[in-house]
């Protein structure tokens, strides 16, 4: 166990800690009908435009982009937090931690932190909300996301100390923690609470459903107080519309916008650790034989989706992490364009009796990233033009995220979807669990033998476990082929001259309002 001390820039406080070496590398016109319109942040306000409204405030879902941006580190806060640029972890509601017995960590919480609602932060509460995440019934994404079917045995010792054990020892316990939000102990463990409580730096003021969403400084938060007494969320689903709220003064911060969408000097690009990637359903005909999952792969051209789609914006992908995640394997190549070789794929299955003909579904959720709408329609004619009969479904949130993740949908026939998965963490197990693994969260079928090399992988620590990961996404396109990497995404978002704020790779899952600061 190492000690240390951490300057908390971002919340104006210095904290001691006591950490555990986990050793991972780790033509902008005015917008008519906003309410915001005529309104500036003049130091009072941040105003920010999402692509969508937040399908839900609950805080074990917060692993959803479009819940995390929200939740995640503005109304409630996990015990360690990554730092997106060193990878390391730093303390928050724990001040420190340490591996006391193989299979079980002990957290020292911080004193004298409360809720909003003025209900005290303590042990109790800590272990309600791993035990409500990870061991609850009611289908928190989290526990897919980040713990599958791992069952975590939590006890509060007293006030200040916690202990969590796991049925196997887990090297990276504390990172995976980091994807807990800490609730009150009065929580519900049955059902999901649409605005939640939290010990963050703001809480709920307001939610206009479909209209407005706005934050208000927690006066009773632990730390510094944030620049902005208030933060207020509206949603456009046009980029064009968020740019020019942005150009136009009616908002501060706009996320998921192109380069294409009118901001001029006020976009601000930066790497967002997302990749884009087909994913297949790997158990209706004729998605069901690899070759047909092969054909696929080659009938995709990436480096033209790239280039003409995102402007040059994002890196042509051969897996499913990007460089600088644990696990990533720099020696992949991506997969060539060979229409041709796909043509002879598709032939070869349909001689073999598999129904080629059948109709493929291609499902995306609108908003998902700028210029998914027309990545869909390419993707879609260049799999027509090799063989295959693909009709498009575009979704919103709801709709699309039970094709996304478990429990899928019964009787849907042979569908391929477009993810856009982020791996905040720095770590491969964060995305091999839950997009490879035979039951993963987002996997929709595998191997024996590649769930075992998985689980193998997930015991490794150090160079063992880079090289580990770095071998899992070498085999998985022969072994199993579920997906088709298109790019590794480059995020773009809008900031006025009133606001000063530095993305990270962080950004677009979890945008820390304490980190922004009236610009000047």
């Amino acid at each position: 166990m190492y000690s240390r001390t951490q300057a908390r820039t971002s919340r104006g406080v210095a904290v001691g800690a006591v950490v555990v070496s986990l050793s991972l590398t780790l033509s902008a016109c005015a917008v008519a009908n906003s309410d915001s319109a005529g309104t500036t942040a003049g130091g009072d306000v941040v105003r920010i435009v999402l692509p969508q409204e937040p399908p839900t405030l609950e805080p074990c879902d917060a692993n959803l982009t479009s819940t995390g941006v929200v939740v995640r580190s503005n109304i409630t806060e996990p015990l360690v937090e990554r730092d997106p640029t060193s990878g390391e972890l730093e303390p928050l509601l724990a001040t420190e931690w340490q591996q006391t017995e193989p299979d079980t960590w002990t957290f020292t919480l911080r004193e004298g932190v409360t809720f909003s609602d003025g209900t005290p932060f303590d042990a109790e509460a800590a272990a309600h909300s791993i035990d409500r995440a990870v061991n609850g019934t009611f289908g928190c994404n989290v526990e897919g996301y980040v713990f599958g079917d791992t069952e975590l045995e939590v006890d509060a010792a007293d006030a200040t100390h916690l202990t969590v054990t796991t049925p196997e020892p887990d090297p990276i316990l504390p990172l995976r923690l980091s994807f807990i939000e800490i609730v009150p102990a009065s929580t519900s463990d049955t059902e999901k609470v649409r605005e939640p409580v939290g010990t963050g730096p703001y809480k709920i003021e307001d939610w206009q459903a479909g209209t407005k969403l706005t934050l208000a400084a927690n006066e009773s938060y632990w730390g510094e107080a944030p620049a902005f007494p208030t933060a207020e969320y509206q949603w456009r689903e046009e980029g064009t519309v968020r740019a020019a709220m942005i150009t136009g003064g009616e908002a501060d911060v706009a996320t998921g916008l192109a380069p294409e969408d009118g901001l001029g000097d006020a976009g601000v690009d930066y790497p967002n650790n997302e990749t884009t990637a087909v994913r297949a359903t790997g158990t209706y005909a004729p998605l069901d034989d690899i070759r047909v999952r092969h054909a696929i792969n080659y009938a995709i051209d990436r480096g033209s989706i790239v280039d003409s789609l995102f402007e040059g914006y994002a890196e042509v992908a051969s897996q499913l992490v990007p460089d600088g995640v644990v696990g990533h394997n720099p020696d992949l190549e991506p997969w060539p364009y060979d229409p041709e070789k796909a043509k002879a794929l598709i032939a070869e299955a349909e001689a073999d009796g598999v129904p080629t003909d059948t109709e493929i579904r291609l499902i995306s959720r609108t908003g998902l990233f700028p210029k998914v709408e027309e990545t869909v329609e390419v993707v879609q004619k260049a799999l027509e033009d090799v063989g295959l009969n693909v009709s498009i479904e575009m979704m919103d949130t709801a709709a699309s995220v039970q094709y996304q993740s478990r429990p899928f949908p019964e009787d849907t026939g042979p569908y391929l979807m477009l993810v856009q998965h982020g791996n905040q963490a720095g770590d491969a197990a964060f995305t091999v669990d839950q997009y490879m693994l035979s039951d993963g969260a987002q996997s929709t079928f595998g191997t024996d033998e590649l769930d075992a090399q998985i689980k193998a992988a997930g015991k490794e620590q150090d160079e063992g476990r880079q090289q580990a990961y770095a071998d899992v996404f070498a085999d998985e396109p022969e072994a199993i082929g579920q997906f088709a990497y298109i790019a590794h995404m480059t995020g773009i978002i809008g900031l006025s001259d009133q606001v000063s704020y530095t993305p990270n790779s962080a950004t677009g899952d979890e945008m820390r309002l304490a980190e922004m600061t009236p610009a000047g």
